[in-house]
């Protein structure tokens, strides 16, 4: 077990290096705002959210994270949002700040919104891996040196979020517009080649069961992040008694595939979720999956004052 905590170990540190890639949460479809700041205030309510994912459950150093996000609107027209996330594996740590900016605006029956989000993130390995003998890291390791000095980057995300009669949803996001690294040798981190390199794309529908009190929502998700493999995500929910219950089934294909089971409850203005999901590769006979749960709070400013005239 050892053998595999410090294979695994190399290998994170061998991504964080060259990919720098986001925790993606599996609860997006419930709060597109994880992966599309465009969404940002869209709902026209104050949305404050709380996530935590335990990643492979079970395992020495498995990856936690953690985000309390905030988006809400201002007037008519705008949205704005803000997000912190903190994230540990084995010795590795990486907090990231988030602000969204939002344009929203209406056409018929489609409603429109354009967004941009600008994060800073800190990436850090621990001293302590310079203290103990370690057969895979050798002493001056640029990259481990690196890591423990920090490293500070610098990133933008650019997003589009649209409704069609407020069943049909799309959006389309493109994540590290700049990647650039902040401090000593900034220069070496600089965006090569189209900005458009990465993308997120997502598509769903919500059907109304009126008769039966029962709705389902399916979506699809289509990821493509630089040096991460191509990703496919199958989302299935069903909401029963005007969505105070609701479960759900994912299937992410990509790295072996993945299935997801959702459970939660949806009571305004909180709502809750929970999901347990587990991979079809080797690795996950190490595990006990991963746990992700959502808390989350909705409220408003504007009063309702029909009837009191």
């Amino acid at each position: 077990m050892k053998n595999l905590f410090t294979i695994a170990l190399l290998a994170f540190c061998v991504q964080w290096a060259t990919a720098q890639d986001e925790a993606v949460f599996t609860h997006y479809h419930i709060n597109p705002i994880l992966i599309n700041p465009a969404h940002a205030g869209f709902a026209d309510v104050h949305h404050i959210q709380m996530n935590l994912r335990n990643q492979w459950s079970g395992f020495p150093g498995a990856p936690s994270t953690y985000m309390v996000n905030y988006n809400g609107p201002i007037g008519k027209t705008l949205g704005v949002g803000l997000n912190v996330l903190s994230e540990e594996i084995a010795q590795i740590s990486r907090v990231k700040f988030g602000l969204n900016y939002a344009f929203r605006f209406k056409a018929n029956d489609f409603n429109f919104a354009l967004g941009f989000s600008t994060e800073f993130q800190s990436f850090q390995i621990a001293n302590s891996v310079l203290d103990q003998p370690n057969p895979i890291f050798e002493p001056g390791d640029p990259v481990i040196m690196d890591g423990v000095d920090g490293r500070r980057t610098f990133d933008a995300t650019l997003g589009f979020f649209g409704t069609y009669k407020e069943n049909t949803f799309f959006g389309l996001s493109f994540p590290k517009l700049v990647s650039a690294r902040i401090g000593d040798n900034a220069d070496e981190n600089g965006s090569n080649g189209s900005v458009f390199k990465s993308y997120i794309f997502q598509l769903g529908n919500h059907f109304n069961f009126e008769g039966n009190d029962i709705t389902l929502t399916p979506s699809l998700l289509v990821r493509k992040i630089q040096n991460i493999p191509f990703q496919v995500d199958l989302n299935l929910v069903a909401g029963f008694v005007d969505d105070k219950i609701q479960t759900g089934l994912a299937y992410r294909s990509g790295v072996g595939g993945a299935v997801g089971l959702l459970l939660g409850t949806k009571l305004p203005p909180f709502s809750a979720y929970y999901s347990y999901d587990v991979s079809f590769q080797g690795f996950q006979q190490y595990n006990n999956g991963s746990h992700e749960l959502t808390i989350a709070f909705d409220f408003s400013f504007n009063k309702d004052k029909k009837g009191k005239k």
